[in-house]
């Protein structure tokens, strides 16, 4: 049975490091949000188009995922997983599709995560830009895992 490995965190938090590691250790494909996003619309897209852009892109990654899961391959979903909501869903999509999904939750300090951010953004090399501004803005739309999320934490203070 094939496993979709969820990654939970907010901007900074080490998750592409992470789901790169997990993509070599299950041998999985890895569908990172961001680099979808800086591929198709730049590096900075207009703030006035960035969530239908956003929507794009994670409806055009769930038709290529899903197949992949469903050929019974690993996949490694990196992209944040901000919202109960969309959680929810992409479990109940892997569970319709016969696999199984696991989540980690990756955390750090808002210090490190806001210098990440700033070190990323000086060579963004298939990231998005985010400035300190919108670091703070996008703070209140972060959901964090309710107690009846099963997940391994990740402490990713020291290590991304």
């Amino acid at each position: 049975m094939a496993t979709a490995h969820l990654i939970h965190g907010f901007l900074g938090a080490g998750k592409t490091t992470f789901a790169r590691r997990l993509e070599r250790e299950h041998d999985a494909v890895r569908f990172t949000h961001d680099e979808w996003m800086s591929a198709l619309y730049g590096s900075d897209p207009p703030a006035e188009h960035f969530a239908e852009f956003s929507e794009r892109v994670f409806r055009l990654m769930e038709t290529v995922w899903t197949r992949v899961l469903a050929s019974g391959v690993d996949v490694v979903l990196d992209d944040g997983m901000w919202s109960r909501k969309r959680r929810d869903a992409l479990r109940d999509t892997v569970r319709a599709l016969g696999g199984e999904s696991k989540l980690y939750s990756l955390r750090c300090s808002e210090a490190v995560a806001r210098a990440r951010c700033r070190a990323r953004n000086a060579d963004l090399a298939g990231s998005l830009y985010i400035s300190d501004a919108t670091f703070d803005a996008l703070r209140a739309r972060f959901q964090p895992l309710d107690d009846d999320e099963a997940h391994e934490l990740v402490d990713t203070d020291t290590t991304p």
